[in-house]
């Protein structure tokens, strides 16, 4: 009797060791490249006129960085890597928005320098 309780309870801990194996191996790493290609755009972003012309978008990269580094903090990396990648589409939103309204901005001012020139041709 006593052979198979002993039997039963390593088989007990071979289980339960094999589960805790399994969980720590299926866990997250945490997102350190995210977080930086996440900050990087931001600082694209930034450079490339979003304070601007994205601020919105701009924001809401950062906002969603933030949260990214305290989900790292508590060690909830999926959402900390999830959240990275949304702060870097947004950033990235954000520099094609400035980008744009930039180039708009450029095909107006062109606009008026030809209307200008067409004037004086006119006089």
């Amino acid at each position: 009797m006593r052979m198979k309780t002993l039997m039963i309870l390593k088989a007990g801990l071979v289980t339960l060791l094999v589960i805790l194996l399994a969980g720590c191996a299926a866990k997250t790493p945490a997102p350190e490249k995210q977080v930086s290609l996440a900050t990087q755009s931001i600082a694209y972003a930034e450079s490339s006129g979003a304070v601007e012309f994205a601020p919105v978008e701009l924001e809401m990269a950062r906002e969603k960085l933030n949260m990214a580094k305290r989900a790292m903090d508590r060690r909830e990396n999926l959402k900390a890597k999830q959240l990275a990648d949304e702060a870097m589409v947004d950033a990235n939103l954000a520099e094609a928005k400035a980008r744009s309204a930039k180039a708009q901005k450029i095909v107006e001012e062109l606009k008026d320098s030809i209307r200008v020139l067409r004037e004086e041709m006119n006089r």
